[in-house]
């Protein structure tokens, strides 16, 4: 019995570390999108001994500059396509380099440039200085992020189900701090500088305690098992993934898998890069845009967008993401799964006719406040589920000893569908 019990203790070890990691991972990119006034204020058009800093929660009207205008569609090109780049570059290095390596050198980095981060913003400089530096900052983030979180895929990929699913989790969990964040700024009618100050301070701190567990990952009895487990088989099986071709890339801005892997996962891979274009696609471009039609221009016209758009979409994604940690149902063979994910494709009409403005062409069908929100909770919570489960059943779907190859090329089909999503989101912002 005691044995048991500690077999379980390291059990929930490991589970927390791996929580922690996937919190690490996307946390510090939720807490920079949010400082995303910040940025642009700092881009303003000022003169020498202008203040630096206004209220979070201003309501003065300024025209913009060349670099406040692109700065949305810039930073969203810089975060993505070297997102997608890395994430199937990364499939590569899993060959040639080792996971610590690649795990504590991303994180090294991300932690680096939060630190630059924080100290620039007691730094003044010019707006074509900052805009440029800013860039550079959200490409280095973007490319170790990449790494980070397809070798923390691919590392799980060697454990039960449930630790894929405890990933997603950790990342859900990060949205939904950043959204409090959120309102609690807005609420507290803090300057930006300070703000921002705080979200990368924090941010610094969770990357210590990542680095700190993935130090400690290797010393536990339960992941050192399964390791030994997948090198055991690598090195007495040739398994039916082996040859040497189990992934080949061609290059051209993005990278292709050659399709030797697809007859395994490709249906699972299919629904990951579905699930995540169709939300990236609509979130959170089109729908923080809707206007309250209850509000009347009080409070809750002020938190409308970060409680039921930011809020709602980031708690909703993380029960959804938790669940899968204990049900794992449609079952990985079901055709139940991908056909859910299918139906998602509705949400990018239903969220269009709801009260987005501005708008040039289609009606308002959604004029309720409530019906946005009924349509947020189910969005939500079905993207965390569903995504969850196809990165928990694809990489089962190889032999052990390639799971965590499947792992890294499911997670490229995660960065390809967040990259096709931000595209298409300016497509249908337009539309409207």
């Amino acid at each position: 019995l005691t044995s048991c019990h500690a077999s379980l203790h390291r059990h929930r070890r490991v589970w927390l570390i791996f929580f922690t990691l996937g919190l690490g991972t996307l946390l510090p990119w939720n807490f920079f999108m949010n400082a995303t006034n910040y940025f642009t204020f700092r881009l303003r058009d000022t003169e020498p001994g202008n203040e630096t800093f206004i209220s979070s929660n201003s309501t003065e009207e300024t025209i913009q500059n060349h670099y406040q205008a692109v700065f949305s569609n810039v930073m969203t090109i810089c975060a993505m396509v070297p997102l997608l780049v890395f994430s199937c570059l990364n499939t590569i290095l899993q060959k040639r380099c080792p996971q610590k390596v690649r795990v504590m050198g991303s994180l090294g980095v991300i932690l680096v440039t939060f630190m630059v981060t924080a100290v620039l913003v007691r730094v003044d400089m010019d707006p074509l200085t900052f805009f440029v530096i800013t860039m550079v900052k959200i490409i280095i983030i973007n490319s170790s992020g990449a790494v980070l979180q397809s070798s923390l895929f691919g590392m799980a990929s060697t454990l039960p189900t449930s630790y894929t699913a405890t990933i997603m989790s950790g990342q859900g969990l990060a949205g939904t701090l950043a959204a409090v964040s959120m309102i609690c700024a807005i609420a507290s009618g803090s300057e930006l500088g300070e703000i921002a100050f705080g979200y990368f301070i924090f941010a610094c701190v969770v990357i210590l305690i990542a680095i700190a567990s993935f130090v400690v990952l290797p010393k536990m009895e339960f992941y050192q098992f399964y390791q030994k487990s997948r090198d055991n088989g690598e090195e007495s099986r040739p398994g039916k993934l082996e040859n040497g071709a189990a992934v080949r890339f061609v290059f051209f801005l993005g990278i292709h898998l050659v399709f030797f892997f697809l007859p395994f996962i490709g249906v699972m891979a299919f629904s990951v890069w579905l699930a995540f274009t169709v939300t990236i696609g609509v979130f959170p471009a089109v729908t923080m845009a809707v206007k309250s039609t209850v509000a009347d221009g009080g409070l809750w016209e002020k938190f409308f967008i970060p409680v039921c758009c930011f809020l709602t979409f980031n708690l909703l994604d993380f029960a959804g993401r938790s669940l899968s940690a204990v049900c794992l149902w449609p079952g990985q063979d079901s055709k139940l799964l991908p056909a859910l994910v299918l139906i998602r494709v509705a949400f990018v009409p239903f969220f269009m006719m709801c009260n987005v403005q501005p708008r040039h062409s289609m009606p308002v069908i959604f004029h309720h406040d409530a019906c946005f929100i009924l349509l947020m909770i189910v969005f939500a919570f079905s993207n965390g589920y569903l995504t969850s489960l196809c990165m928990c059943y694809g990489p089962k779907k190889v032999d052990p000893h390639e799971a965590e190859t499947a792992g890294t090329i499911m997670a490229f089909f995660l960065s390809l569908g967040l990259a096709c999503g931000a595209a298409l989101s300016c497509l249908f912002r337009k539309v409207i």
